[in-house]
């Protein structure tokens, strides 16, 4: 699992933390969604994010990996959650847009243009971290377009703060709330 942490200070975007949680492929299942528990946990603690960001699950052919990652996905979210702090999920074809132009680059070519946005020299062969750190950065290109969008049109094209699927209960519940007891 890997994860990125990034700071907005002035006009300037820089990378405050980037890596990988290595797993044991032999322990338990449920061992290791803890062990994903904790490091989100200590994560949390160390940053205090203001923001939690992940990538949404793709669509595999294997139908176990999926299930895995799926609950992987869900113990980090439930942690931030927790935690209070507001989550925003992305495709990967999204995140690769928001961050090369171009929604089907190959990992290689984002990692390039990270190292260009974030002006960073060092490489890195660990993609799943440089994949956790292509959604931060794609989250705050995200949240900056929301806040250059006139009130009126952020609220209709649900670009708020925390944002919610369209036809989801909470956009439902935003969008009705007298008839919510």
């Amino acid at each position: 699992m890997g994860y990125g942490i990034v700071e907005y200070k002035g006009n300037r975007l820089s990378l405050i933390e980037m890596g990988v949680l290595k797993l044991p492929l032999r322990q338990d299942h449920y061992e290791r969604l803890s062990l994903i528990h904790q490091k989100v946990q200590e994560l949390i603690g160390r940053f205090t994010p203001q923001d939690f960001a992940i990538e949404a699950p793709f669509f595999g052919k294997n139908v176990q990996s999926m299930l895995k990652l799926g609950r992987a996905q869900g113990v980090a979210i439930a942690t931030a959650m927790h935690a209070g702090i507001p989550v925003t999920e992305y495709s990967p074809k999204k995140v690769k847009q928001s961050i090369t132009g171009n929604g089907n680059s190959e990992k290689e070519q984002v990692w390039k243009m990270l190292q260009r946005i974030l002006q960073l020299e060092q490489e890195f062969d660990r993609y799943d971290a440089s994949d956790a750190l292509a959604v931060a950065v794609c989250h705050h290109f995200q949240n900056q377009t929301a806040q250059r969008l006139p009130a009126d049109t952020s609220k209709k094209a649900g670009m708020g703060k925390r944002r919610s699927k369209p036809g989801s209960w909470e956009d439902f519940i935003r969008q009705n709330p007298g008839k919510v007891f």
